[in-house]
């Protein structure tokens, strides 16, 4: 995959390293990274969806958001 077909530019997930501690990281890393939290960001809104429809509700709340977060994040 290239960096234009992840949902994140390459810069924010730059800052998210250095905010991490990071001092350099390479395009691959960040290309890697990218792509992990797009998968993982689809996961959870998978999830979420799931919940918002078994609730009855065509919007997704933040508390779907948590609570898809956090099945995901066990798994």
């Amino acid at each position: 995959m290239s960096p234009e077909e992840f949902e994140f530019g390459l810069a924010p997930i730059y800052r998210i390293l250095k905010k991490a501690g990071a001092t350099r990281a390479g395009e691959d890393a960040l290309i890697e990274l990218a792509k992990t939290l797009d998968q993982i960001g689809v996961e959870i809104g998978r999830h979420a969806v799931e919940l918002s429809t078994h609730a009855g509700r065509k919007t997704i709340k933040a508390e779907d958001i948590r609570l898809a977060t956090k099945y995901v994040i066990k798994s």
